[in-house]
This record gives structure tokens, sequence and C-alpha cells, in this order.
């Protein structure tokens, strides 16, 4: 009987070794929008909070091919990622990561960097930038709704436009810094199942913007990130997700992204998605669930499976389900998000 105990904890205790948190930021300066954006003191406040407390901050690549390979991670694995390539990436926050001998990962959009905007980084910067150990990956051509059909275009036309963009920013990357990672960081971490299938089918690792920790048994086509910029800039409530661990997520049903896609009409504007957990670590009575800022109760329907369902209509733009639970043996909580998207009242689209 002790004998089963005891490989039980073992299980347990092995399941930290296996999550990895990856912090997303897009402007370091004093000057950029502030949705968008944290100071230079906050930046090194982040970092510096990371180096103190020992996280062991990897290389974006090494821990996806860790992860896809089964290796265990080391406790407290962390990876830095910049959306959009902003000059600001390597006056501020550079010599700050270099200093701490901390890799990072910046994502692009090609059409953008070679506009030469004067607030981007130019190729020739992020050329001298993977000399120096930088990881440069796919953000897409030009930083549009890749989930988005045009107006008459068929779902085979949307899906060859979709594919020739990501190829063609994947080209251009590899032409000006050699680097061909095959990670797309979804503009605007917008993506609905077509497109998960579609980059999928390339090859392609797909990265989106909602919360949580990765694990060897994340969903690859749609990997979270925590963003640690703007109103998500507070270094007390950025320490608690940085001992996130991965929720232990075995099925998803209704997790379309994009409600308008969803069969039934009518509850699409309040999507019940139905979430399937492996519980030998999750403590239940400690799952929490959040939509737009309140509380909102799941339902367990077996030992393993639970639904959330907003009690009131999504808003156009972009909203999340988030949902939270203690871990049996560990400090950190299990960490679930899921995105949606919803159009206008009108069947149009928001801006941005």
């Amino acid at each position: 009987m002790w004998l089963k105990s005891l490989a039980f904890i073992i299980g347990l205790f092995a399941m930290s070794t296996h999550a990895a948190v990856v912090l997303q930021y897009h402007h370091v300066s004093d000057t950029t929008p502030e949705s968008t954006s944290l100071t230079v003191q906050q930046f090194q406040q982040h970092m510096d909070y990371l180096k103190e407390n020992n996280f062991k901050v990897l290389p974006l690549s090494k821990i996806i091919n860790d992860l896809r390979s089964g290796k265990k991670l080391a406790e407290k694995t962390v990876a830095i990622t910049f959306d959009d390539g902003y000059a600001n990436v390597l006056i501020n926050a550079d010599p700050i990561l270099k200093q701490l001998q901390f890799p990072y990962t910046v994502f692009v959009a090609p059409k953008e960097i070679s506009a030469n905007h004067l607030n981007m980084l130019t190729w020739a910067q992020l050329k001298a930038m993977t000399d120096s150990g930088v990881e440069i990956a796919n953000h897409s051509w030009e930083h549009l709704h890749l989930n988005r059909q045009l107006t008459d275009e068929t779902v085979e036309q949307w899906q060859a436009r979709i594919k020739q963009d990501i190829e063609s920013a994947e080209a251009e990357i590899i032409k000006h810094t050699g680097h061909n990672f095959k990670y797309l960081a979804y503009p605007y971490g917008e993506y609905n199942s077509e497109l998960q299938q579609l980059i999928t089918s390339m090859g392609f690792v797909g990265i989106g913007q909602h919360s949580g920790a990765l694990a060897a048994t994340s969903d690859f086509s749609a990997l979270p990130r925590f963003p640690a910029s703007g109103r998500y800039a507070n270094l007390k409530t950025l320490k608690v997700k940085l001992k996130s661990l991965a929720m232990p997520v075995t099925k998803l049903v209704n997790a379309n992204p994009q409600l308008d896609q969803h069969s039934d009409s009518e509850l699409a504007k309040r999507p019940q998605l139905t979430v399937t957990v492996k519980t030998k670590d999750l403590y239940k009575p400690t799952l929490n669930c959040y939509i737009l800022g309140g509380a909102v109760a799941p339902q367990w329907i077996n030992e393993n499976t639970f639904t959330i369902t907003s009690e009131t209509d999504l808003p156009a733009g972009r909203s999340r389900y988030n949902c939270t639970a203690q871990s049996r043996t560990q400090s950190g909580y299990y960490w679930f998000s899921q995105p949606w998207i919803n159009r206008n009242a009108d069947g149009s689209w928001y801006e941005n």
C-alpha cells in the first residue's frame, strides 16, 4: 500500500518539471501607448525579479523543442518575447537583457519592417540581434487579422491567401536573418479553428495572447503567453502568473474562438465551453472561472469534465474565459484561458 502511495506522490511532484511561462511584451518605453507599453523602470523590475528569484530564462525555441520531445524542464522556466519589432526593444530592453544574459524572441511582420518606419527595427538591426543570440520569428506578412475572410472570398481562397502571407513572411525572415523557426505569433492574438488547422498543416507552431503556462500536453497550434505590458505590467500580479501551472486539459468542446462560426447562432454570444482535465493533482473545490472581470461558477458534469458559460452576451471584440485551480502538491495555480472573437452586432468586424 505504501509503495502505491509513494508512487502517487512522486507522480504528482513530477508534473512541476514540465511547465514553462512565456511573457509577452510590445513596447519598452516611457513615451509609447500605455495599453501596449511598460516603462523602462517597470521592465527592469520584471527582469530583476526573474534574476533575483532564480528563474531559468531560456530561448523560446529550446522550451518548445524540449516540450515536444518530452524532455523535462527545470522549475521556474520562463521565455521572454516581444511582438512587432519596435526599435525601443533594442534601445531600452536589449541592454537590460544582455546584462542579465537573458535570451529572447522578437516576432516581426516583414512588410512593416521593410517600410523603414522610424519606430521599427530595421533588417540590419535584426540581423545584428540574431548574431548576438536573439531569435526572430513570424508575426505574419503585414499584421492583418488572419482569421477574417474577405467579402465574397471562399474558404479555399482564404486558405491560399493566408498560406501565402505566412510563407512570404517566413521566407523574408530567412533571407534577412537566417532564422526559420516556423513559429507564428497570431496578430492581435486572434485565430479560429480553421486557421489552427491551416498552420498545423504547414508545420507551424501557433502562439497566442491568451494566458496560461506551457506543457507537453499544450495545443501547439495555440500556445498561451502572459501579456506583461499595459494593465498587466503590475509586478505583484505577475509574480502569481510566473508560478502558474499548465491546466491539464485533455479535451475541449465548442472551443472555436470565432463566435460567428458556431453552429448555434442563438447561443454564440454566450458560448458554453466544455473542458475535460486530469484531476490527479488539481484540487477541484478551488476551481474558479472569470468572464469579463466577474466570477462565474463552473459546473462539473462528471469526475473530470466541467462547463463554463457566460451569463451575459460577450461584447464585440476580443474576450476570454479564464479558469484557475490550486494544485494539491505545488504552490502555483493551474491556469487556463480560452479566447473569443466576436463581430459587431451588424455583422461587421471591429477595428483592431
